[in-house]
């Protein structure tokens, strides 16, 4: 956490702190990189590859992702210890990265380490990857270990990565934490709206200015929302696994979606969190224009981010944006995007899914587990040619209030939670060991 390895922005990150975290990496972990067993590289610079093989060559390795960036934040908005202090308060450690996504780098190679130390060898291999750009797209990290694999024609059971996390009391009205497992993640596009207008004195003005013409465009994005899709995606297996545990009559209309589905979303939409899962959403997050108090702008300029519901395309995003602006003196210009990510599968066969399910329950035996989706963007997103099986979830416990330190101020982490991310890559790869799928969660436990 006290090494700032900040991204700005893909072109721009701190690369002495990344450096300064290559370095760090192997006082912290000597046994993984003394260990013949496994093999690192460093990718694109800053990112890492680790390679452990497995002694059954016939079972297909799988991957761990985590990433080592972070992004910026500043003791002057207000956090309760410097946000790269690592400072302890209550039980807490605060820092930025304690929640995204070092706890994460940290927990799997804490669990190998350990692993190691006590002789092991795994019988299905694995990857890990630390990207060291992922909250800037993952265009250098992610993209260039992607590379590097399909080279050596590597193939994937399924990839575990950040995503989603244990739920305690944040979600209204459902009795007791679940654990959700993203199968999926929502699409995404950057979109700049520009009005190009004649220049002039402010003493004289020409009717509407790109500014007025450019608001105006905007307030109807804002006003005129996407349209509602709650259970056209996965998140409808959402609320299908939890219905039980919801208060009546939260658990009748959860198990009745068919019906109750459009009146669930008009309440679910009234909470920006609960909006995020019934349709695409739409932020304005940057707005230009102007040079000089008595000048008339000749030129404005807005940009949106849209974070795409499973069950829309970024093509009909697109559309949708054209119709609802309906001026043609506001220019569209997509800056970046792409559709939603593939369902990935969570029936009783799916390897990763069941596998991932089973260590949850072994380390939190009291939660619910069920599939769901990730409204925020991966690097998870990049390995799509590798498998078709990729999952997004890390054991962080979120309670009332949590999910705003994601990205925001006062993020921290429990010292026993950072603990349980250990405990749970410990047995979540020697549950990956197994041959076949193991039985339904018990009491026992086959390792």
């Amino acid at each position: 956490i006290r090494i700032p390895t900040v991204s700005f922005s893909p072109t721009e990150c701190n690369t002495t702190a990344l450096q300064q975290f290559t370095h760090f990496l192997p006082r912290a972990f000597p046994t993984v990189f003394s260990s013949p067993l496994v093999k690192h590289e460093v990718v694109a610079n800053y990112s890492h590859l680790f390679t452990v093989p497995g002694s059954d060559p016939e079972l297909q390795p799988y991957m761990l992702l985590s990433h080592i960036d972070v992004v910026p934040a500043a003791e002057g908005d207000g956090w309760d210890a410097p946000p790269f202090s690592a400072d302890e308060i209550d039980g807490f450690i605060y820092g930025r990265g304690t929640i995204d996504n070092k706890q994460g780098v940290m927990g799997i190679l804490q669990a190998l380490e350990y692993l190691l130390q006590r002789g092991y060898r795994p019988r299905r291999g694995f990857y890990i990857g630390l990207g060291h750009d992922e909250e800037v797209h993952g265009l250098q990290g992610a993209q260039n270990i992607v590379a590097l694999l399909q080279s050596r024609g590597a193939r994937l059971a399924f990839v575990l990565d950040e995503g989603m996390a244990v739920l305690d009391g944040v979600i209204g009205g459902l009795q007791g934490p679940a654990a959700i497992i993203a199968i999926s993640e929502k699409g995404h596009a950057s979109v700049k709206l520009s009005v190009t207008t004649a220049p002039g004195h402010s003493s004289m003005p020409l009717g509407q200015s790109s500014i007025g013409i450019l608001s105006a465009a905007v307030t109807r994005l804002e006003q005129n929302l996407m349209p509602r899709m709650l259970g056209l995606g996965p998140e409808r297996g959402t609320f299908e696994h939890l219905a039980h545990k919801f208060v009546f009559p939260l658990k009748f209309i959860m198990s009745n979606l068919w019906l109750f589905s459009p009146l669930l979303a008009r309440v679910m939409e009234l909470k920006p969190d609960g909006n995020a899962f019934v349709r695409t959403t739409t932020a304005v997050t940057m707005f230009h224009s102007g040079v000089k108090l008595n000048i008339i702008p000749p030129y404005a300029e807005a940009f949106v981010n849209l974070r795409i519901h499973s069950a829309h395309s970024l093509q009909g995003v697109l559309e949708d944006i054209h119709s609802t602006v309906g001026d043609e003196r506001v220019k569209m210009e997509l800056v970046h995007g792409f559709d939603p990510l593939p369902i990935s599968s969570y029936s009783e066969t799916a390897f990763g899914y069941q596998v991932i399910k089973k260590t949850i329950l072994d380390t939190f035996p009291q939660v619910t587990v069920a599939p769901g989706v990730c409204v925020g963007n991966t690097d998870s997103r990049h390995y799509v040619s590798l498998t078709d099986q990729i999952y997004r979830f890390l054991p962080t416990w979120f309670r009332p209030g949590d999910p705003r330190r994601f990205h925001g101020v006062n993020e921290r982490i429990s010292v026993k939670n950072f603990e349980e991310h250990v405990l749970f890559f410990l047995r979540f790869i020697q549950n990956c060991d197994v041959r076949k799928l193991p039985e339904p969660h018990g009491t026992g436990h086959e390792l």
